[in-house]
């Protein structure tokens, strides 16, 4: 076998004694490293004490500080450069850069991931929007037929209140035109009640004289039988009797042509107050229908007024539904608008995320070739 070279050696700066050196390149050794520093901490001490003294041995002291401060810097140094360009520290280099690219690569593959998501996402959010767009623009339309409606059923309303009206109006003249008419059969009315009770006061003066002649009569009759009873005890008085008697018939013939006439004047007065009875129950009749009639048009102007009422309500109703649907349109359309601005917010958004998603590809792939062409250097 061959003889290992025998290392190099330094002789100690304090003490003196043979200090082996490292074979590779590297500061050398200048002080014993058996003893823990022994020799370093005495060379620095009395370095220490001569500082200040007068003279060479100041300078020479200030000078091996020096020296040994520069010294340190230069092993400082070279232990830096022996880490980093000796094959070990190229190695660690190298696995620190891979380590390092590697997680850039899983980071930029971890974006690129995160960035396709945004974007599926952003899609998913623009489709959506478009849906949602779509669905208020669809409740925009519906709003508008609905508003269509509701103006075409206030329209109808309008007109069902005109007709209500109108209708009331003709209740009102058709009501008033039965007041009239009330009011003229109570004057009829009125009338044949003063006509009966003159018709009433006439029949029963006729009555009284009629009573009279009937009186009148019976003392003729009962003077003609007295007369009749005393002819034969008087014959001058015969003459005056029969005269008294023929006057007595003739007044009898007045008496009954008056009783007769009486008589004919009490029909007639009867005739006439049946007339005025059936006038009176014509015009009883004629009240109470003006009466329903009355009560007719009073619950048609009721109904009237009820109607008009339900429609009146039903117009404000649909002026509310009417004024419902416009806001729900108002509404309708700034959803779509905000829609609209959101809708094209997130396709900004996806084309930023496709753009950042393509930078990070390119990043990765500058990565990926620059870790290529480092592995190829090293190799």
């Amino acid at each position: 076998m061959d003889a290992q070279p025998a290392p190099d050696t330094r002789p100690c700066a304090h003490c003196g004694r043979e200090v082996p050196q490292r074979a590779g390149a590297g500061r050398p050794f200048r002080y014993c490293r058996d003893n823990d520093g022994a020799c370093q901490r005495a060379s620095r001490n009395s370095r220490m004490r001569h500082r200040n003294s007068p003279g060479l041995p100041g300078q020479v002291a200030r000078t091996w500080e020096a020296v040994d401060r520069l010294d340190q810097l230069v092993e400082t140094l070279t232990e830096a450069l022996h880490a980093e360009l000796s094959p070990a520290g190229v190695e660690r280099q190298l696995a620190e850069l891979r380590a390092e690219t590697a997680t850039q690569v899983a980071a930029a593959h971890t974006a690129r991931d995160e960035a396709r998501r945004d974007a599926e996402d952003a899609a998913a959010t623009a489709a959506r929007h478009r849906q949602q767009a779509q669905a208020a623009t669809a409740e925009r339309d519906a709003a508008r037929e609905r508003a269509e409606r509701a103006e075409s059923e206030a329209t109808r309303a309008t007109g069902a209140a005109r007709s209500a009206e109108a209708a009331r109006d003709e209740a009102r003249g058709d009501a008033a035109a039965a007041q009239a008419l009330r009011v003229q059969a109570e004057r009829d009315r009125d009338a044949a009640r003063h006509e009966l009770r003159t018709l009433r006061g006439e029949l029963d003066g006729e009555r009284r004289r009629g009573t009279d002649l009937t009186a009148e009569r019976d003392a003729a009759r009962a003077d003609a039988e007295r007369a009749t009873r005393s002819a034969g005890e008087a014959l001058t008085r015969a003459q005056q009797l029969r005269t008294d008697a023929d006057r007595a018939r003739t007044e009898t013939e007045a008496a009954r042509a008056a009783a007769a006439q009486a008589r004919q004047e009490t029909e007639q007065a009867r005739a006439q107050a049946e007339q005025a009875r059936a006038e009176q129950r014509a015009a009883q009749t004629a009240r109470e229908q003006a009466d329903a009639a009355a009560t007719a048009a009073r619950a048609e102007t009721e109904d009237a007024r009820g109607v008009l009422a339900a429609r009146t309500g039903e117009r404000d109703a649909l002026a509310a539904e009417l004024a419902a649907a416009r806001q729900a349109a108002g509404a309708a359309e700034a959803r779509l608008a905000e829609l609209t601005v959101r809708l094209a917010a997130a396709e900004a958004d996806r084309d930023a995320a496709q753009r950042r998603a393509g930078q990070l590809a390119d990043q990765v792939s500058d990565l990926a070739s620059a870790l290529a062409r480092l592995s190829t250097r090293t190799g």
